[in-house]
């Protein structure tokens, strides 16, 4: 099911990687998972076989991201499917910065 994810350009959000079969039990997958970037300026950081983080660009906008397992266990590749959209807005200001100096004559 695709997911759709927000955040500014500071930052990143985890995602986990659980297969189910269709009636919901846990299953497994023949090798790590793939991340790839199909549009945008987001990147992706892997932190293990079945985790990572899809990671803002610089800029404002969506990024989208496929994600990719192989569900057959045997020598064959029986690819399944996801994809991922990243909506990013510019980080804004949270504060002034008021700082005072140092008093002078008049």
């Amino acid at each position: 099911m695709p997911s759709d994810v927000s955040s500014t350009n500071e930052q990143k959000v985890p995602f986990s990687i659980n297969p189910t079969t269709l009636t919901g039990a846990v299953a497994q997958l023949d090798g790590p998972i793939a991340v790839s970037v199909v549009s945008g300026e987001g990147t992706v950081e892997m932190v293990d076989d079945r985790n990572f983080f899809v990671v803002s660009g610089a800029n404002p906008g969506d990024t989208t991201y496929l994600v990719e397992g192989d569900a057959d266990l045997g020598a064959g590749v029986e690819a399944i499917q996801d994809t991922i959209v990243y909506h990013v807005a510019g980080a804004r200001a949270a504060n002034l910065g008021m700082s005072a100096g140092v008093a002078v004559p008049k």
